[in-house]
């Protein structure tokens, strides 16, 4: 049947999300390589999962109206959803082999006997998908909210009270149709002339980056298997994550902790804004990842840094005023990013948001003894919620009078700064970046 290996790959990748808590950009990665699917159909495979995962709690509400009963089993309600995603969503695709093509992965699911309801609940939203309504704003008002931009209603509750709702929805529904990475060159291994030759080998369609030495690269098929990648020529980092690193202004032969460092970016960056000199530790509280920062650091021929596992939430006495600069990319709901993992905002919970900021507050409490006066704590998130970024530090100075918090510096580009208040809160539909929040804080000199 045309086009049912495409729709096999992404029901497999959308079960795995969902079925297995997998997550889709790893799992749609691996089953690409090996799937033997075209040029096109990776593209629409790619499309698919990431429209399903992306609008999932808008199309169970669509299907919750032509469907006799709502419990239905996960394996069948997943092909569903990929065929809504398909008839709701998609303009290119014919209805009739929406509908066909999940009949028969049905079958190829163990679900034969099942073959009939899917059948007549895809067409009967074929038929009454004109009639089909979102939960009424008047008396619904957050579940109509919710449903319309296909959130978790306690997310979009919590985004409109930081934000106010039309924000919000900028938040929720921002996307972009160019599917660009960002790179940048190694400072130690060549100057910005000798990059710009390396580039125009290429044929990856590119772009300078608002930050100094950054690249948007589109058409780049498997770019971490690229020679020039291999040989330490340039690492992919999103210009937030660079911004992060320029906010510490780092210099010659500082003594500086990355106190959450995995996979290893800000790290290798701060280590050649430092020229490889003086010292970093980069600390991450698993051995798996603390090997992904050594292998960073080894294919960019760094030697500065010293990968160490340890977890930064336990206070080490020794380090105490030890360190002129240190870096908290604090673990985060990740709500910044769900433009590129839609899978994000439906993982993360109310609970788990608490329990993460619960963490965030202690980190930022253990690792600030490490700061010598004078010195420099940058405290960073993926996250657009206030509770992990602006309100999180104007709690922890509430608590650490002996710190203030200080404007980035001109290194950071203006069209960021221009930005910041208690920190820069960066924002995709504003910034043309990552969600990502940076505050730079100094310890006083005498207090």
């Amino acid at each position: 049947m045309e086009g049912l290996a495409s729709r096999r790959a992404a029901l497999k990748v959308i079960r795995a999300m969902t079925e297995e808590g997998a997550y889709a950009s790893l799992v749609l990665d691996r089953i690409l390589q090996g799937s033997g699917l075209s040029g096109a159909d990776r593209r629409l495979v790619s499309r698919l999962v990431y429209d399903t995962l992306d609008r999932m709690i808008y199309l169970d509400h669509m299907l919750g109206q032509v469907m006799a009963r709502e419990d239905t089993d996960i394996k069948l309600r997943n092909i569903l959803r990929l065929g809504a995603c398909q008839i709701l969503l998609e303009d290119r695709i014919p209805e009739s082999a929406a509908t066909n093509t999940c009949v028969q992965l049905c079958a190829e699911n163990g679900m034969e006997a099942l073959k009939g309801v899917c059948n007549g609940i895809l067409r009967n939203l074929v038929r009454k998908k004109d009639e089909l309504s979102l939960p009424d704003p008047e008396t619904e008002p957050e579940r109509h909210f919710a449903v319309k931009n296909s959130l978790p209603e306690w997310l979009g509750v919590r985004l409109k009270a930081d934000w106010g709702a039309e924000e919000a929805e900028k938040i929720a529904t921002w996307r972009t149709e160019e599917s660009a990475i960002t790179i940048r060159r190694n400072l130690i291994r060549t100057d910005e002339t000798g990059f710009e030759k390396i580039l125009e080998k290429k044929i990856w369609g590119k772009t300078k980056g608002i930050l100094p030495d950054s690249w948007k690269i589109v058409g780049a098929m498997d770019i971490a298997r690229d020679a020039d990648f291999l040989d330490g020529a340039f690492s992919i980092q999103s210009e937030p994550s660079m911004a992060a690193c320029l906010a510490m202004g780092v210099r010659r032969g500082m003594q500086v902790l990355d106190c959450c460092a995995a996979p290893g970016g800000k790290t290798c960056y701060l280590s050649e804004l430092m020229g490889d000199t003086g010292r970093i530790q980069a600390w991450d509280i698993h051995d798996h990842r603390v090997a992904l920062i050594s292998a960073q650091q080894k294919r960019l021929k760094l030697e500065n840094i010293r990968p160490i596992v340890r977890d930064a939430a336990k206070y080490k006495e020794d380090l105490r005023e030890r360190m002129d600069a240190v870096l908290l990319d604090a673990p985060c709901s990740g709500l910044g990013v769900i433009a590129e993992k839609p899978d994000i905002k439906l993982r993360v919970t109310e609970n788990g948001v608490a329990e993460l900021m619960a963490l965030q507050e202690k980190l930022l409490d253990t690792v600030c003894q490490y700061v010598r006066p004078g010195g420099v704590l940058v405290y960073s998130t993926c996250s657009v919620l206030k509770g992990e970024n602006e309100t999180q530090v104007r709690s922890f100075l509430d608590r650490h009078p002996e710190f203030e918090a200080e404007p980035l510096p001109e290194a950071v580009p203006e069209a960021f700064r221009r930005q910041e208040g208690l920190g820069l809160q960066l924002f995709p539909h504003r910034d043309g970046v990552e969600g990502f929040y940076i505050c730079r804080m100094v310890r006083k000199a005498a207090f």
